[in-house]
């Protein structure tokens, strides 16, 4: 008989390494702990050093490590899974795709079709390996049912995830993986992210969770508009530090 082991895993949670993002990763692997959640993948845009710092500190929490990052490609953001290094910003959707492959990593495309989120167009979506079908930050169920039936016709593999930006969002929405070990009495301490990236492949998830409150996604939204708008003047202004910092990508 098979031993399965189910892991709890938010796959979509920002760090401060992220321009919109507010806490550090101490704090949101201490939390998704306490919450019972098996691990957390830090996916900041465009930056996936202190997603790596994560995963290596994920043991000490009792959490499973795994790297990652939200890419802005061409056409839309992607989240790269299990991958060391980051594909480049700025690149063809399907071309991003191929070199998270490449880099033993797993392509997800979140919150799918939502342009004011930079989702990626239904058209764009040639190929891709898992779908976030449960965003936990939408203001109403239609986008995340679009996602799920888009899905579903195509027979791709589904993510929940809370896409969280502030500590108490995380693992609002998050997703069982049933992984399959080798061993003959294996233990949740045997399992790495590679073992979660070949689950998510074969489509062995199950989404759990719940939306953010209203609330509290308006005040994401609203609190991210003001930073990218900071940001768009003060890079533009020469005797201005650039606001906020970490959204200047040629440092």
């Amino acid at each position: 008989m098979t031993t399965q082991i189910t892991f709890a895993i938010d796959f979509h949670v920002h760090s401060d390494d992220s321009y919109d993002g507010h806490e550090p990763i101490e704090l949101i692997l201490e939390h998704a702990a306490d919450i019972g959640l098996d691990g957390v993948v830090i996916t900041d845009h465009d930056e996936i050093e202190e997603s790596r710092r994560a995963a290596d500190l994920a043991p000490d929490y009792g959490l499973v490590g795994i790297p990652g990052v939200e890419v802005s490609t061409q056409h839309g953001h992607l989240l790269a899974i299990g991958v060391e290094t980051r594909p480049d910003p700025g690149q063809p959707f399907m071309e991003t795709v191929e070199t998270v492959r490449e880099r033993g990593g797993v392509a997800i495309v979140p919150h799918p079709f939502q342009r004011s989120r930079h989702g990626v167009r239904k058209g764009t979506i040639e190929d891709a390996d898992a779908i976030e079908t449960y965003n936990s930050m939408v203001f109403t169920g239609y986008r995340n049912r679009r996602a799920r039936t888009f899905a579903e016709r195509r027979d791709y593999p589904q993510i929940g995830a809370s896409d969280a930006h502030y500590l108490p969002n995380v693992g609002k929405a998050y997703t069982e993986v049933v992984v399959t070990p080798d061993t003959a009495t294996p233990t949740k301490a045997d399992i790495d992210g590679a073992h979660l990236v070949e689950a998510i492949l074969e489509g062995r998830t199950q989404i759990r969770g719940k939306r953010t409150p209203i609330r509290k996604s308006a005040v994401q939204y609203g609190k991210g508009a003001v930073r990218k708008t900071a940001y768009m003047f003060t890079s533009r202004a020469p005797l201005l530090p650039t606001v906020p910092a970490s959204m200047d990508r040629s440092t």
